[in-house]
C-alpha cells in the first residue's frame, strides 16, 4: 500500500508539472498574439493616415494647378497683378497704380522680387512688342502675353463694372486732374536729372571726339595742302598750253595752220568736262570739282591712317543731337522763365 500510494503520489506531482508547463507556454502563445494584433493595427493606422495625407497633397496641388498662371483682378480700385514666381514657385501679388506706373517699372519690380528672372517682356495679342515706357493703364485695357525667361504666359485684360457716361466723365476728368498734378510736381526734378544726363552725355561724347579731331584735323590739312597744289599745278599747264599756242601761232607756224589745232583743243576740253558729268553726274564747276577732290585725297589719307570716318559722323550726330535736346530742355516756357532772364543767363 505504502508503495502504491507513493506512485500515486509522484503521478500527480508529473501532471502537476505538464499543467504548469502547458499553463506557461499558452502564456507567451497569447502575449504573442497580442503583440501581432497591436502591431496590424497600428500598421493599419497609418496606412490610412497615410492615404489621407497623399489624397490632401494630391487635391492640394490639383488645386494651385487649376489656377491660372497670371492672373489680374481690381482690390480696392487697383489692379493686382498675381502670378508664380518661376524660381520660387510662389504665388505673389502686385498692386499697380496704372495711371503712374509703367509696363517697364512693372517688370523691374517682377525681375527684383525674384532674382532668378533674367529677361521679362511684354507683347500685345498679334505679337509686336510692348514698349516699356507704356503706362499700365493703357496695358490693362485689352488681353496681352507675359514672357519671363522664355515661357509665355496668356494674361486676360481684368473686367469692369459698366458706369454711366456721367460717372464716366468725371472720372476722366479726375485722372487728367491727377496727371497734371503729378506732372506740375516732378516736371523740374525731371527736367533736372535729364539736364544732368545730357550734360554726362556730352561730356563723354566730347572725350570720345577729340583723339578723332585731332586726327580728322591733320588729314584735312593734308588733303587741302595736295588739292591747293593740284589748282596750281592745273593753272600753270593751262598758262603753258597758251604759250605754246601763242608761240607756234606768231612765230613757228601762221593762224591759218594753227586755227585747225585750237579748234580741236577746244572740242576736246567740251568732251572732257561732258565725260566729267558722265561720271559724276555733276557739272564741271570749279569749287565742287575743288571740293570732290578734296574728299577724295580725304578719304585715301583717312584709310591709310586707319580714320574711322563712320564713327566720326555718328559721335558728331549725337553730339549735336544731344545739344539741341540741351538746348530745348532750357526754353523759357520749360524753366517758366521770362525771356529776358534766360538771355541774360545765356
Amino acid at each position: 500500500r505504502a508503495a502504491g500510494g507513493g506512485r500515486a503520489l509522484r503521478c500527480c506531482r508529473a501532471r502537476a508539472v505538464a499543467l504548469h508547463g502547458s499553463g506557461k507556454a499558452g502564456g507567451k502563445m497569447g502575449l504573442i498574439r497580442g503583440c501581432f494584433t497591436a502591431l496590424s493595427v497600428f500598421l493599419g493606422l497609418w496606412l490610412s493616415l497615410t492615404a489621407v495625407y497623399s489624397m490632401a497633397f494630391s487635391l492640394t496641388i490639383l488645386s494651385f494647378s487649376s489656377l491660372p498662371e497670371v492672373t489680374v483682378n481690381y482690390r480696392y480700385g487697383l489692379p493686382v497683378v498675381t502670378l508664380t514666381l518661376p524660381t520660387r514657385g510662389e504665388r505673389c501679388q502686385f498692386t499697380i497704380k496704372p495711371m503712374v506706373v509703367t509696363v517697364g517699372a512693372f517688370l523691374q519690380d517682377v525681375q527684383r522680387e525674384d532674382k532668378g528672372i533674367e529677361k521679362a517682356e511684354v507683347f500685345a495679342r498679334d505679337g509686336s512688342k510692348v514698349s516699356d515706357a507704356t503706362l499700365m493703364e493703357v496695358l490693362l485695357m485689352n488681353d496681352f502675353k507675359l514672357v519671363i525667361n522664355g515661357k509665355t504666359y496668356s494674361v486676360s485684360a481684368p473686367k469692369k463694372g459698366k458706369l454711366s457716361s456721367e460717372h464716366a466723365t468725371e472720372m476722366e476728368d479726375i485722372k487728367s486732374l491727377v496727371h497734371r498734378l503729378f506732372v506740375a510736381i516732378h516736371i523740374e526734378d525731371h527736367q533736372v536729372k535729364k539736364e544732368r544726363e545730357l550734360l554726362q552725355k556730352l561730356e563723354y561724347l566730347k572725350e570720345q571726339l577729340l583723339p578723332l579731331e585731332q586726327m580728322k584735323d591733320r588729314i584735312a590739312d593734308s588733303a587741302d595742302a595736295k588739292t591747293s597744289r593740284l589748282l596750281w599745278v592745273g593753272l600753270a599747264l593751262m598758262s603753258t598750253q597758251g604759250g605754246a599756242l601763242a608761240w607756234l601761232t606768231w612765230w613757228v607756224y601762221s593762224w591759218d595752220i594753227m586755227e585747225p589745232v585750237t579748234y580741236f583743243i577746244t572740242y576736246g576740253s567740251a568732251m572732257a568736262f561732258y565725260a566729267y558729268f558722265v561720271l559724276t553726274k555733276q557739272d564741271y564747276i570749279y569749287p565742287h570739282a575743288k571740293d570732290r577732290q578734296f574728299l577724295h585725297y580725304f578719304y585715301r589719307k583717312s584709310k591709310s591712317q586707319r580714320f574711322n570716318v563712320q564713327q566720326y559722323n555718328k559721335l558728331k550726330e549725337d553730339l549735336a543731337e544731344a545739344e539741341e535736346s540741351l538746348r530745348r530742355l532750357r526754353q523759357p516756357l520749360q524753366l517758366r522763365l521770362p525771356i529776358q532772364q534766360i538771355n541774360d543767363k545765356d
